[in-house]
């Protein structure tokens, strides 16, 4: 029995030994690097990496150890590789997208979305069942007379704000629609989450408030993506987006949690005056003074506008958002002035 426990020592140092020189790093890293390149390819990154390092351990168990070398490839295996290889090349188009695929071991695989007509969906900020054609019939006229004295205070703190608006930008059009929408994508966010807040620790509902709120910062978020398509904002602009950015949204954040209804007020006047900012825009395309440039592809697809559609037309569906946007925070101020909730109203959720 000592001799065959000897014998049989010797026998697991001898296929010790043989495994080591069979896989050599060299050639294991040959094996993994070749197994792992379609899990960059494919796109299901984690189960793809799993199952290749699976049928290595496989192909080492089963086959034998010679197989898992690179240099006893037989023929046909080197034909299925390079028919794997291949076949991701060819199905994903790009080789310099598949070289910047994000390679993850959870998996997350990324969605394709295509158009209505077939062609594949180039944004990722939003997906088609989120576009819409804009309202362009509302009524742009209508004003909210100030009566008590948080509507005067609202009201006379957005006139105060567009003093100091029109002496810096004065006739640049493109660039103060683009600060209008970095002050105007606030409210939406703050009141939304707010409201979640207040949902999460009262245990109730909001009555879809906290959608609706959030729908209007994100239109509101995509009239700039918008508009920094046309214009180009020089540096001190940007800083002074970050600096009134900074104010605005701490100044409005106290101002929900003090008075609901007078931070809805005076976002109902802000949108008021973003209708005659928009207003005196169309003034200057029609006369020439901005040159009517053709629509940007994002604005195309977000408003679903025909393809020759102009600067024009964008700031035309731009204006009629605002106007929606105005007549939801005047309504959400007037149930607060009624001494309701604002879960106890419908949301007017998808109002464009």
């Amino acid at each position: 029995m000592m001799m065959a426990s000897r014998e049989g020592a010797s026998k697991l140092v001898s296929s010790m030994m043989l495994v080591s020189r069979s896989f050599s790093t060299a050639t294991a890293r040959g094996i993994v690097a070749k197994e792992a390149v379609p899990a960059k390819v494919v796109g299901f990154h984690g189960d793809v990496v799993r199952r290749n390092i699976g049928e290595f351990w496989f192909r080492g168990s089963v086959f034998g150890l010679r197989h898992g070398s690179t240099a006893s490839y037989s023929g046909k295996d080197q034909q299925q590789e390079e028919v794997k290889h291949s076949q991701p090349v060819a199905e994903g188009g790009d080789k310099a997208e598949e070289k910047n695929a994000i390679v993850s071991y959870w998996g997350v695989p990324p969605s394709r979305v295509t158009k209505e007509d077939g062609t594949e969906w180039k944004w990722n900020c939003f997906r088609p069942w989120e576009t819409y054609s804009a309202d362009l019939s509302i009524n742009l006229t209508k004003h909210h007379a100030p009566v008590t004295f948080l509507d005067k205070m609202a009201y006379w703190t957005v006139k105060s704000l567009r003093w100091p608006t029109d002496l810096f930008f004065q006739r640049r059009y493109g660039c103060r629609a683009m600060m209008l929408e970095t002050v105007a994508a606030v409210p939406g966010m703050v009141g939304g989450m707010l409201l979640h807040c207040k949902s999460l620790r009262r245990f109730e509902h909001s009555g879809g408030w906290i959608k609706a709120l959030l729908e209007e910062a994100e239109n509101e978020r995509m009239h700039l993506m918008t508009f920094m398509e046309v214009a180009n904002p020089k540096w001190y602009e940007r800083a002074l987006v970050i600096t009134v950015q900074g104010v605005f949204f701490n100044a409005y954040f106290l101002g929900y949690l003090i008075s609901p209804k007078f931070a809805h007020r005076m976002v109902g006047y802000l949108e008021e005056e973003a209708i005659h900012s928009y207003t005196e825009f169309l003034k200057e395309l029609d006369k020439g003074n901005i040159k009517n440039v053709p629509a940007p592809a994002i604005a195309i697809d977000y408003w679903r506008l025909p393809p020759n559609s102009t600067l024009r037309d964008v700031v035309e569906v731009v204006r009629a958002d605002e106007a929606h946007h105005r007549d939801v925070n005047h309504f959400a101020s007037d149930i607060h002035y009624q001494g309701r909730e604002l879960k106890e109203a419908p949301a007017p959720i998808g109002y464009h």
